[in-house]
């Protein structure tokens, strides 16, 4: 049997990392700025996580939701208070995609509409509802096709207006920072106005935080520099460390019932595991503070060198747009000074490092990058 060839793939085989460094099966170390896709939060082989996931695999790995797990409140508890939302409620689930098909679900459930608003550039999945609420027609299936996701232009508050004044909006989603739309900053102001129409109109508000959330920012929530609360929050990625966790967090004013939701998977011991020993590290270590500081300094570094077009981003989501001629620059990166990054167009160079990032890896970097450039 052959895999199904859907990835376009490197020719590296990583075999061990530490921290934010990876290593491959020749011996050769490489600089992680990727953390496979905004996922490694905490750094790779973390200590504690290790521990805290060996120690429950001796104990009980899994065991579906048809009986009491305490792992799931003190996680609950532990992301209530890490993340100043001690008032939400969470429903555990595996994954992004996941994620975010619950909370357009929830949404339906709460106010009985149909109608779901996205916006241009946006990237919520590939499941049924949340990749018809993807901008990319090429990932859409007709299957999934549907008339109740209505696309607006990214930052139009006009359109945004227009849409609720014409519709029975169930829901709108959006990523405080667009990943795969190329690190675009959903303006504060705009975040302000989806609240006010939202509650004007029974609405739900769903901020989608499964790239742009759990600290990546210099925020727990990108979503909070507008200082507005979502109704849901969508979370995975960075939340596991590497581990299958995704969730979402629940307004109080969404009431659940049995059989509302569901996940056989969702919430086992390891995965709760994973998700407490990474807000434990991110907690006692302040990772949240670090990738404000050392994002920061990147992007005040970045914004220095002549040849880049503009850099986008908050944190440790950054976006370095550059002219057509450096298209090559991420080859060169990973195949000459051994770095990982990402990509979101052709041109823009992705930045998702652990939020443990040093200064000196910064550093190196930088030192990689303006060298490229100036060749």
């Amino acid at each position: 049997m052959k895999l199904f060839d859907v990835y376009p793939i490197n020719p590296i085989n990583i075999v061990k990392g530490t921290g934010s460094l990876v290593y491959d099966d020749k011996g050769t170390e490489y600089l992680d700025l990727y953390g496979g896709h905004a996922v490694i939060s905490i750094g790779h082989t973390n200590p504690h996580y290790v521990k805290r996931l060996e120690d429950q695999l001796h104990q009980i790995g899994f065991y579906s939701n048809s009986i009491e797990i305490p792992l799931q409140k003190q996680l609950a508890e532990k992301l209530g208070h890490v993340s100043a939302k001690e008032d939400y409620q969470l429903f555990l689930c595996n994954s992004g995609a996941e994620a975010n098909e619950n909370a357009l679900k929830l949404a339906s459930f709460y106010n009985g509409k149909k109608k779901v608003i996205a916006f241009t550039g946006a990237f919520h999945g590939r499941t049924s509802l949340a990749v018809a609420v993807t901008d990319n027609p090429k990932i859409v299936a007709p299957v999934n096709e549907t008339d109740n996701a209505i696309f607006l232009p990214w930052k139009d508050e006009a359109a945004l207006e227009k849409a609720f004044a014409e519709n029975e909006i169930s829901s709108v989603i959006i990523e405080g920072i667009q990943g795969v739309g190329g690190i675009q900053v959903a303006p504060e102001g705009f975040l302000q106005k989806i609240r006010s129409l939202c509650d004007a109109n029974n609405a739900v508000f769903i901020a989608d935080s499964i790239q742009c959330g759990y600290g990546r920012s210099g925020k727990f929530f990108s979503h909070d520099f507008a200082g507005v609360n979502a109704d849901i929050y969508t979370m995975a990625k960075g939340m596991g460390n590497g581990f299958p966790v995704g969730g979402i967090i629940i307004s109080p004013k969404i009431l659940p019932a049995y059989g509302m939701l569901g996940t056989t998977f969702g919430g086992n011991h390891l995965a709760c595991a994973a998700g407490l020993a990474v807000l434990e590290v991110m907690e006692r270590d302040n990772l949240i503070q670090n990738a404000a500081e050392v994002g920061g300094y990147l992007i005040t570094e970045l914004k220095k060198i002549k040849q880049v077009t503009e850099v986008r981003g908050r944190g440790l989501m950054i976006g370095i747009e550059l002219p057509a001629e450096f298209a090559h620059v991420r080859k060169e990166l990973l195949f000459k000074h051994h770095i990982f990054t990402g990509e979101a167009k052709p041109n823009v160079v992705r930045l998702l490092p652990a939020l443990n990032l040093t200064r000196a890896h910064a550093d190196r970097f930088l030192e990689s990058f303006t060298s490229i450039l100036n060749q």
